[in-house]
């Protein structure tokens, strides 16, 4: 690929494929992690790396990981990766680790990280899946800071600690509706800033689903399990 080739795979997750507000994936951890600008900068950088790293391995096993098995492969990989970055915060952040919660261990099924080992670092080269990894990493992070920061700014009054707006609280920003909201309000600037462009480009079938695959092969096994048994009634009752 040239140049130009690869710095669309760099800044593609972070407008025109950004997994949480063009895909609309990841929303889970989003709306859980969202409720402060230090919390989703923890959680951004924190699901970057493993994305990164998991990417990087992935795309360099692909060759030796077999198809059947592939999915349980990933996640074995991605629990490896998500274990360092836990033990990482624990020692050096944990302020961050216990704000975080649940919500960071579980970054192992975090269907975003999931989703590019199955769309893309599966099918492309070590140096491309690094890239993809680090743009939709940024893509993310920058989602949950925007995020973040509308919540606790008008939830608290605050940013990062730091008082912005004195004597000013709007309780309903902290809370889940608040986070739904705001989300909401972020898709809706983003779709009349790029005039709907970027919605109606985006394919919101269950190809971004990392068990996409899985789920057809299920499906298709199921409808010739059905016809052969319709075939054996069928020659029973003759």
């Amino acid at each position: 690929m040239d140049k130009k080739s690869k710095l669309s795979i760099l800044t593609n997750g972070i407008i025109k494929e950004n997994p949480v507000l063009i895909l609309l994936i990841g929303t889970c951890p989003t709306l859980a992690t969202s409720s402060s600008l230090s919390n989703g900068l923890g959680m951004g950088v924190a699901a970057t790396a493993v994305l990164i790293c998991s990417n990087i391995v992935i795309s360099a096993l692909r060759k030796i990981i077999p198809d059947k098995v592939r999915i349980p492969c990933y996640i074995v990989l991605i629990a490896g990766f998500v274990t360092i970055v836990q033990f990482i915060v624990k020692a050096y952040a944990p302020a961050l680790d216990k704000s975080l919660g649940v919500f960071l261990p579980l970054i192992v099924v975090n269907c975003i990280i999931l989703g590019r080992a199955e769309a893309f670092a599966n099918k492309n080269s070590v140096i491309d899946s690094a890239l993809d990894g680090i743009g939709m990493g940024i893509g993310f992070t920058l989602a949950l800071a925007a995020m973040g920061s509308i919540r606790e700014l008008l939830g608290t009054g605050c940013l990062l600690g730091k008082t912005i707006i004195p004597n000013f609280s709007i309780g309903f920003f902290n809370l889940a509706p608040g986070g739904f909201f705001v989300y909401g309000i972020l898709i809706a600037v983003l779709i009349a800033a790029t005039k709907g462009k970027a919605l109606k480009k985006t394919n919101f079938s269950c190809g971004v689903c990392p068990m996409y695959n899985s789920c057809n092969l299920a499906e298709a096994n199921e409808e010739v399990a059905a016809e052969a048994a319709a075939v054996a009634q069928k020659g029973a009752e003759a």
